[in-house]
This record gives structure tokens, sequence and C-alpha cells, in this order.
């Protein structure tokens, strides 16, 4: 399937935002951790969540996760901890996904997992058990959803847990969002110092929990307004200021490149205020689910950029890096990598694609990063948009709502 998007002439929308995907998963956790009754209000109906609903309340002998990156690293943990033998699997993607670095910490810990393919990927067969480990020594650099999902069955083990985090840590708001979750559920946790997380025992409460709205999903109508002509206003709802979520952090960044954020009762206000920076540098290693929508945005705003702290990109749905780097070339922006966790963009450009077809590698943020692309080039194509299910699946309802118009064509390329 195939997208074909042409942009409204002028952007105004109130836009109710899904649920948090990140909220969500953790929340579902935690609730089964607790073993209660008062399941979590206002979740995410995205793919990722909705998997792990079903995990959770049928418990089948074999668990396919499909494409959901965080219900495999935090059931991979639960089902550890969890009476049972499943066999947790997913796509042919899913399986190319690394996960040694969380089984080998959950062994230490007393787990029973085994590969039920190649090693160090997916499938795992998971044995639960009480585990009698208690303390960790991880990596900071590795992916937090690691440390989220040791994290969040510490409370749970017989003496608690004791987490080490060696080097440069890397998207430190998500462990702090695990952590503030994990406190509303009743749990003991938080940092003994700057690199080290102590947990006690002692389990959750059963919790009344509401989900707040998605930060991450915020991040394209910040770059719609962004690249708008006119005077774009757009109300988002449901987002809290104060949020635990790390993408909050997006509403600074694109408040350099023009968008002023006005928070109301409801949520936030979008408008273009000001003029751009004329070149914009960033650390992204607390925001990398931000990277694909500024590296787009700064291209079609011709302001050059450099990103660093971006090396969890390539193990996330696709290789993100290349994944950026290819499809902008069909736009006629030449983008360049270094390190594994740098892109940067210097303003180089070639010929560009006349009738681009922006592919999108089975992960959602391509497609919704390119779709605001026809707000500068019009007809743009999205190629299987319907990745967007991952994280925001009425994000085309929504464009359309918007004013955007978009012709499907089924069996294009």
């Amino acid at each position: 399937m195939q997208y074909l998007l042409n942009a409204p002439s002028s952007l105004h929308a109130a836009i109710q935002l899904p649920a948090s995907k990140s909220i969500s998963n953790r929340a579902l956790i935690l609730h089964a951790l607790s073993g209660g009754n008062t399941c979590p209000e206002n979740l995410s109906d995205c793919d990722d969540t909705q998997v792990m609903i079903h995990a959770l309340d049928n418990m089948p002998d074999v668990i396919d996760i499909h494409a959901a990156g965080t219900a495999m690293r935090f059931l991979t943990a639960y089902l550890s901890v969890t009476a049972g033998t499943h066999l947790i699997t997913g796509t042919e993607r899913m399986q190319q996904r690394p996960i040694r670095i969380l089984v080998d910490a959950l062994r230490t810990l007393g787990a029973h997992i085994e590969y039920a393919g190649n090693e160090g990927f997916p499938p795992l067969r998971i044995n639960g058990t009480q585990l009698t480990g208690s303390e960790i020594e991880l990596a900071g650099d590795v992916s937090s959803q690691y440390i989220s999902a040791l994290l969040m069955i510490g409370a749970v083990l017989p003496t608690g847990l004791k987490l080490q985090l060696k080097g440069n840590i890397i998207s430190r708001p998500y462990i702090n969002l695990t952590l503030q979750l994990m406190h509303d559920f009743g749990a003991q946790a938080g940092w003994t110092s700057d690199s080290s997380i102590t947990v006690e025992p002692g389990g959750y409460h059963d919790t009344p929990f509401r989900v707040e709205s998605d930060w991450s999903a915020a991040s394209y109508w910040y770059q719609m307004t962004a690249l708008a002509d006119g005077s774009p206003e757009v109300e988002l709802l449901g987002l809290f200021a104060h949020s635990a979520q790390g993408d909050s952090r997006g509403a600074e960044l694109f408040a350099r490149l023009g968008v002023q954020t006005e928070y109301i009762p409801q949520g936030v206000k979008l408008r273009k205020q000001g003029q751009s920076v004329a070149r914009l540098d960033a650390d992204m290693v607390d925001i990398p689910d931000l990277a694909q929508t500024f590296v787009v945005t700064c291209c079609l705003m011709d302001v050059p950029f450099r990103f660093t702290g971006l090396q969890s990109l390539k193990i996330k749905e696709t290789d993100r890096i290349c994944a950026l780097i290819t499809e902008l070339r069909k736009l006629g922006y030449v983008v360049h990598a270094g390190q594994d966790s740098i892109l940067w963009w210097d303003g180089g450009r070639c010929p560009a694609d006349e009738q681009p077809g922006i592919d999108t590698y089975e992960d959602h943020r391509m497609a919704m990063a390119f779709a605001p692309v026809c707000l500068v080039r019009p007809a743009i194509r999205i190629n299987e948009p319907q990745v967007v299910s991952k994280s925001y699946p009425s994000y085309w309802n929504d464009l359309q709502a918007a004013g955007f118009r978009l012709t499907e064509y089924p069996g294009s390329r």
C-alpha cells in the first residue's frame, strides 16, 4: 500500500493525542506484578500495547509480540519471575534485534532462559522461577528498556535489586519514568548515586492509574507547525506540562525552530512565532525517538544540524541512521553519519527523485516523520503507511481531520 499526501492550505487543528505507549506498557507490567484487579485506564490502542495486553491476559504457551520491542524486553523479565514456561517470539526483524545483555543480566539473578533460535536473539524459552540474585552491573549505554525491565521486577525479588550502571548512561529520562511509575504503584526505588539504583523488596499495590497522552506523538504536530506556511495553530489534548516523559523536551528544541508552546488546561497550543535558529546542534542521547522528526524537519527548513547521542538508533525497528540517510537522499538532502551515533547535515544537496516514494522499513516513526514533508513538497508518497499502528493508529485519520488529503494506492510501491 502507498499513500499520496497533500497538505491543506492552512493548518488549524485540535488533536486528541493517543495515550503514551511508554507509560501504558510500564503500567501494564506493574499492574500485573501487583496482582491487582484495577486495570490502568486510557491505555494506548497501539500495536505494542495491544500485544502486551493479550499476553498478560491470556499467558499462552507461545507469546508472539510481533514487532513490539518494548513488549519483548519487558515480558522477558516479567516471565522470568512468573510461574510457567513460555516461548516468546516476534517478527523476522525482532529475531534480529539483540537481547543477550538482558538475558545475561536475568541469568545473573537466577533466571532460567534458553535461546530457541540464534544465540543472543529471540525467540526465548523462559521457565519462570523465584530469582535469588539481587545485584547487577550493566553498561549504562545499553537500551533503557533493558534497565527498565530489570528495575520493574526488582521490587518482587526477595531482597530487592541493586543496579550499578557503568560508563555513559543514555536515555536517563526513560529510566526516571520507570522509577516514577514504580513509585506510583507503591514501590520504593531510586538513585543512590549518579550511577546506581536501589529497588527495595516489597512488591506493588493495586493502584488506580490513568495514562497521559504521548509526547512522542506530539512531536509530529510540532513538526507540521514548524513546516506549515502562514499562521498555523494546533491544539494537542491530553499532555501534561510537568510530564515524566523524556520526549517532552522536544518542545524546548522546537522553540529554537520557531514553534511556541502554550500550556492550556486541556493540553498545549502550538503557534509559529519568531525566527528559527540558523543551525541546530543537540545531544539526543535522552530523546533518541525524536531523531527522525528533527532530522527531517531541519532539512526541510534548511537548518544545518549536528545531532549526537544516537547510538541506540541502529537497533530500533530498523537501522534508523541508514534509513534516514537513504530516504532523505530521495528528497535531495545529503545527510552524513559518524561513529554509529552522530548525524549531521551541512546543507549539502543532490538531485532529488522526481516522484519519491518514502520507504518505511516496518518503522512507524519513519512514516510519521516523513509525512509532514508534503507541507513543503506536495504529493509526497509514503510506502506501507499502515506501520503507524505500532504507536499511533489514528495518525492518518488525525491528518485527514486536520485537512490533509490522502489518496490510497493498494497495489503500488
